[in-house]
């Protein structure tokens, strides 16, 4: 799906407005490169420029992702803003690997969603403009091209955490999509021990009020399960009978958060990344929430003391906020967010 306002994506461009960043992409005829607005080489000319709404359209289109603005860390990889649920619905399931494996179809994630196959692909294209195969497939591979930048996991682990079948598919992937091995990725540098872990950065839209959403997570956290240390946050995890841990923190500095994933198998990272982007609300525009919830005169005052305040989302699964029926018009959709606002100053 292109955007239609191509020129207003041309100056975001030429300006690197990090206020679009994540919400389009620009492509390069003349490269067969796609990159993220705030991409600090040239520019291209207009005309040799396509805009996509998503990752996933731009690279069923047939472009390759930049190596130097790097997609695959842009805020909430921008796969969907949409308001179909069951795009919301069938997002979550690929995040959690329904379309990995061998066996993995479309026809038996559309039967999970209680829709047909078919229009599954047409709430797809309408939404985000490329299939569910092709989305899940820029998934693996963008998850993939971080694994590679950020890590010195084994190419073998590298697949099996981003989800490909095997590791020939894998090689072939990327030597059709970047003309190199995946090995050729590498970044010099980065040279972390096994045992510390995986590390990796996961960006947001600023502004981010980090020491608002450490207070709501130590509010609510469970003794022995969640606890915060020097504006770390840590979590022990439980995944199908395997102990891991996780530890998040702040980088003002680049806009982002710093995850650090300890686990038995590398084939629980993409699920954890998931729960942490969904509890710290990784994705959301939040200049946007502000400058809409601040037109209520209750909720302005409490905006300009905590621009950037945000609900944690819960860990265990997807929490739908849905403004209750007496909600005022200016909060909604958004009423999680008033409604954290008005609990920060009711506690002080």
């Amino acid at each position: 799906m292109e955007l239609l306002d191509h020129r207003a994506c041309y100056r975001a461009l030429q300006s690197r407005d990090a206020r679009f960043d994540g919400h389009v992409f620009i492509a390069c005829t003349s490269t067969g490169i796609y990159c993220r607005p705030i991409c600090p080489t040239r520019p291209p000319r207009f005309e040799n420029c396509r805009f996509f709404a998503s990752a996933a359209a731009a690279q069923e289109a047939g472009f390759r992702p930049c190596l130097r603005c790097r997609p695959e860390i842009a805020p909430d990889l921008a796969f969907w803003h949409g308001t179909a649920n069951t795009v919301s619905r069938a997002l979550a399931l690929i995040a959690d690997g329904a379309l990995d494996g061998e066996h993995s179809d479309v026809e038996a994630l559309a039967g999970r969603l209680g829709v047909g196959g078919r229009q599954l692909r047409r709430l797809f294209q309408r939404h985000l403009g490329a299939s569910p195969t092709a989305v899940a497939q820029t998934r693996r591979v963008l998850f993939a091209k971080q694994l590679l930048h950020d890590t010195r996991l084994p190419m073998t682990e590298v697949a099996l955490a981003s989800g490909f079948g095997s590791v020939r598919r894998f090689n072939a992937t990327f030597r059709s999509l970047f003309r190199r091995p995946p090995s050729a990725l590498r970044r010099k540098g980065v040279h972390t021990p096994a045992h510390d872990g995986v590390t990796l950065r996961l960006a947001y839209r600023p502004p981010y009020d980090w020491s608002g959403m450490l207070s709501a997570l130590s509010f609510r956290a469970t003794p022995g399960t969640e606890w915060i240390d020097e504006d770390v946050w840590h979590r022990r995890i439980d995944l199908d009978g395997k102990r891991s841990s996780v530890a998040v923190a702040h980088l003002p500095e680049r806009n982002s958060v710093l995850v650090t994933i300890r686990a038995p198998s590398v084939r629980m990272l993409p699920t954890i990344v998931t729960r942490v982007r969904r509890v710290f609300d990784l994705g959301a525009d939040i200049a946007t929430i502000d400058s809409h919830l601040a037109r209520d005169p209750t909720l302005a005052p409490l905006i300009r003391k905590r621009p950037g305040l945000r609900p944690p989302g819960d860990w265990e699964s997807e929490t739908m906020r849905i403004a209750q029926p007496n909600t005022p018009p200016a909060w909604r959709p958004w009423h999680a967010y008033a409604a954290q606002h008005l609990k920060m100053a009711n506690q002080g």
